[in-house]
């Protein structure tokens, strides 16, 4: 059965000592975030998926969700268990905001419980997930009835959210959707059309799903421009806040899927539902994109999640499993055969896993801080500059951080071999799982044009210079240490690449939107690499001036500037070919017909 534990240590590490989080304690929302208390969150979090989700990862996957005959859901056995105990301890209201029953902590602790969550039972943490996104539509576009009437409860974890975005014949391009919202005297709406893909579209977990819809009113225009986002609760609230009659919303099935067999992804029926607006008519396509973003931000997370897990089984397997001896000779002769962990090949891949998943943690909590600082920094240009850097960055944690999670989650199945491939050991779960974090929640390639086709060139191309100037900054410090200079250098070489290729999309993208399109996603890869790079560069300076002191955990940061070594060796270079992947053009990617395809 495959393990897990949380890795505490390291979150610590990331929260106290890279991101020094309690020197942020002069602003709102930061006073209480103590290293004691920070320290006490991370290390109760990990104690309860440990004790709770873990052990339901393998079972839920194996069993999967059921619908019954009059249309409703059940969760695998233990999730309705675990989901109570959840809420219990208030694990879901970390960073919620106060006013609504939160504890107003930064969106670094609420980070680090989804880790946890999406390592330990990415199905399961796709539960209290999805209401997030929900949550921050409600709270930036609901009407102040609307916000009463159901963040309390939502950010409670009483009641849990989802977003209804894809149709039968329409993903990524919304302005296709035909479901229909019918104005009613009451000042409802009667909501009419399927979705499809809906995760934990029904459940047992809570008493209330609030299901945001995306549908187009009378007249609306053809296009995303005509898109309305509509509350449509699964019960009825009444005026008194208790919950009235079934809405005429259905289960039509349970889509039957690769992977994350834990949670209820639905297609969802809306017969004359009752709904009601969520701020103005025909614009919903912006209230959209704050529930996106928040997913987007998540689901990066989810790729980090399975990269963690999946990493700590193929470890553990490769000092376990013994195959043939070291290439300098027996390792351990007094054994038939040395352990795994000899093979420079599996150390290779545990090494990128190792790097990647540092790296990635890291960069996931300064995002974090992005989206806190964007509200609560002291300055007006503080908050743009954090809103400038997570609004860029969202794609790449997003489309990166996935690809990776998937690349890292194969690569350890790898290490088990042939035993890699029998569903009772777990480790294909863990590939299947990963595999979804690239598609949903907008596909990395869509990602990749979010980032290259849009982010650019929004404000003259400030975001972009924002992080060129963070990089420079951090490469231009004194490096003294060996290994810290070495990073810095090559984090210095592999930015002019990204600097580079910037502005060859500057240069074309304007007379041929095609050389955007054919790039992009070397582009996004590109930037991940870097700012993967920018991460190890600030934990081999925190790594270095730990080892000074006396005391110190000497593996431990000596561990981390491995990793950092390793990245600018093994993962720097990345960033010429990925450039040059980019200046190579739309020639080949448009060249052929679509006849010619089939040749």
């Amino acid at each position: 059965m495959p393990v897990f534990q949380a890795p505490t240590r390291d979150t610590r590490f990331v929260v106290n000592e890279v991101l020094g989080l309690e020197s942020y304690g002069h602003l709102p929302g930061f006073e209480a975030a103590t290293r004691d208390l920070t320290d006490s969150v991370i290390e109760e979090a990990g104690r309860f998926v440990n004790e709770v989700v873990a052990p339901l990862n393998l079972s839920g996957d194996q069993e999967g969700c059921t619908r019954h005959p009059d249309g409703s859901v059940t969760t695998p056995k233990g999730f309705k268990e675990a989901y109570a105990r959840y809420i219990e301890a208030g694990w879901g209201t970390l960073a919620a905001p106060e006013v609504y029953g939160g504890q107003g902590l930064p969106h670094v602790m609420g980070f680090v419980m989804e880790e946890y969550l999406a390592s330990a039972n990415q199905a399961f943490a796709m539960y209290p997930g999805l209401a997030n996104g929900a949550i921050s539509a409600i709270s930036s576009k609901g009407s102040p009835e609307q916000q009463a009437t159901y963040l309390p409860k939502m950010v409670s974890g009483e009641w849990l959210g989802t977003m209804n975005l894809t149709e039968p014949h329409c993903g990524t391009d919304l302005g296709l959707i035909r479901t229909r919202a019918e104005p009613q005297a009451d000042g409802s709406y009667a909501i009419t059309g399927t979705k499809i893909f809906i995760s934990a579209g029904d459940h047992d977990l809570c008493e209330n799903i609030i299901h945001l819809v995306l549908a187009k009113t009378p007249g609306a225009p053809e296009s995303s421009k005509g898109i309305s986002l509509f509350i449509a609760p699964k019960f009825l609230v009444n005026p008194d806040g208790l919950l009235g009659e079934r809405n005429a919303i259905s289960v039509g099935s349970i889509e039957h899927k690769m992977g994350i067999h834990g949670n209820a992804t639905c297609v969802m029926n809306y017969d004359g539902a009752k709904g009601w607006l969520v701020g103005e008519e025909c614009k919903g396509l912006a209230a959209m994109f704050i529930m996106m973003n928040a997913a987007r931000l998540g689901v990066g997370i989810q790729g980090l999640g399975q990269a963690e897990a999946s990493y700590q089984n193929a470890l553990l397997y490769a000092t376990e499993r013994r195959q043939g001896r070291a290439l300098t000779g027996p390792a351990e002769p007094q054994q038939k055969a040395d352990p795994l962990l000899v093979h420079p090949d599996v150390r290779r891949m545990l090494m990128d896993a190792k790097t990647f998943i540092g790296g990635m943690r890291a960069l996931c909590m300064w995002g974090a801080l992005q989206v806190d600082l964007s509200h609560k920094a002291a300055t007006e240009e503080e908050r743009q500059a954090a809103d400038d850097l997570i609004s860029l960055l969202t794609p790449v944690i997003k489309g990166y951080g996935t690809d990776m999670g998937y690349k890292t989650a194969t690569d350890m199945q790898q290490i088990w071999g042939g035993h890699g491939y029998i569903a009772e050991n777990g480790m294909d779960q863990f590939v299947r799982d990963a595999r979804i974090a690239m598609i949903y929640e907008g596909a990395n390639g869509v990602q990749a044009m979010d980032l290259a086709g849009r982010k650019l060139a929004l404000n003259g191309g400030r975001a972009i210079q924002r992080l060129f100037a963070v990089i420079d900054a951090e490469c231009a410090e004194d490096n003294v240490d060996g290994t810290v200079k070495l990073v810095a250098e090559r984090l210095g070489k592999a930015a002019a690449h990204l600097k580079a290729a910037t502005l060859w999309f500057l240069q074309h993208g304007t007379s041929d939107r095609t050389a955007v399109g054919a790039g992009a996603y070397a582009y996004m890869t590109l930037t991940g690499v870097v700012s993967l790079g920018l991460m190890w560069l600030r934990m081999a300076k925190v790594s270095a001036a730990a080892l000074s002191q006396e005391g110190a955990d000497k593996a431990f940061y000596e561990a981390k500037l491995l990793c950092a070594k390793h990245w600018a060796l093994r993962f720097a270079p990345q960033a010429g070919s990925l450039r040059y992947e980019v200046e190579a053009g739309p020639e080949t990617v448009m060249g052929l017909t679509a006849e010619q395809f089939a040749a």
